[in-house]
């Protein structure tokens, strides 16, 4: 008896830390748009500050540990998943000027997992039919929800969250492997902080920062983030891949919640029913993928 309530325990604390971290995920986007709705700051600040407080965070945490070193922190990632996690952060930023926040995170995780699966499908994986509707069934989706109509979010925002998506997409992608992904993040958020500055620098005539802009930004990036990334990493061997993949699913339904609750925006019908077939297409994608590998 003892031991079933001790699989008990240990199961329901995963549930709890697994919600933590996806809402610390939603979170992010929440955060974003909050800031630059104001805006309280500049898209290109934004960026620089939470990637900024993401590598000192990640630092902090990865100096605790009594084998790593301050050079070793820059060793752990490379300037090519650097890159892709700069353009994730910078087009995420540009485009929650004009996106509500459950939309973005909807259109960024369905591009992250168009990116992740049509990867594998063009290294020689083949979909079987509940795997190809899901995937049709989402796409579908997808484009209706940006589909002009009085609904519709702007274009121009959408299509740059959908570039954030791919950007994200090729970031897991090329961090599929790592031996230690805390301090390969790490790494990657160091090297991506030049490329913010350098942004930052081009953009410098619109540079405006208050200090709540920043301090969202130190949450988005410290917090959601780096906190965010190291629990997930410390949980994700807890899960199976397809737990891993499902779980995900609630990120842009919380983050629609948020900004609810924060911005008050509304939950619109379109928003919904993108949601619920976006969603729930990729599910079917990934259950069927699980079940036949």
């Amino acid at each position: 008896m003892l031991a079933v309530r001790f699989n008990w325990t240990i199961a329901v604390l995963l549930f709890l830390i697994t919600a933590l971290v996806m809402t610390a995920f939603a979170a992010n986007s929440v955060l974003a748009r909050a800031a630059l709705l104001g805006p309280t700051i500049d898209p290109a600040s934004f960026t620089t500050v939470r990637l900024i407080s993401g590598a000192a965070m990640l630092a902090l945490l990865l100096l605790t540990r009594k084998q790593t070193s301050i050079r070793g922190l820059i060793g752990g990632g490379n300037w090519h998943s650097a890159f892709w996690l700069f353009a994730y952060a910078v087009t995420l930023s540009f485009a929650y000027i004009g996106l509500d926040t459950g939309v973005g995170a909807l259109i960024l995780f369905a591009l992250v997992q168009a990116t992740m699966i049509g990867w594998s499908v063009f290294k020689g994986d083949r979909p079987i039919v509940p795997e190809w509707a899901g995937l049709i069934i989402a796409f579908s989706a997808f484009v209706w929800l940006v589909s002009p109509g009085l609904e519709a979010p702007d274009p121009f925002s959408a299509f740059l969250m959908a570039l954030s998506g791919i950007a994200w997409g090729a970031y897991s992608l090329r961090g599929r492997g790592a031996t230690d992904p805390l301090k390969a993040t790490a790494g990657n958020f160091i090297l991506a902080v030049p490329m913010a500055i350098a942004v930052s620098a081009i953009c410098f005539s619109q540079n405006n920062a208050s200090t709540y802009g920043i301090l969202l930004g130190i949450a988005s990036g410290a917090i959601t983030s780096g906190i965010g990334y190291a629990i997930w990493y410390r949980v994700l061997p807890q899960l199976s891949a397809m737990q891993g993949s499902i779980v995900q699913l609630t990120v842009p339904v919380i983050a629609g919640l948020g900004g609810l609750i924060w911005s008050g925006e509304p939950f619109t019908l379109r928003f919904v029913l993108g949601s619920v077939f976006i969603l729930g297409g990729v599910a079917l994608a990934i259950i069927s993928k699980t079940k036949r590998v």
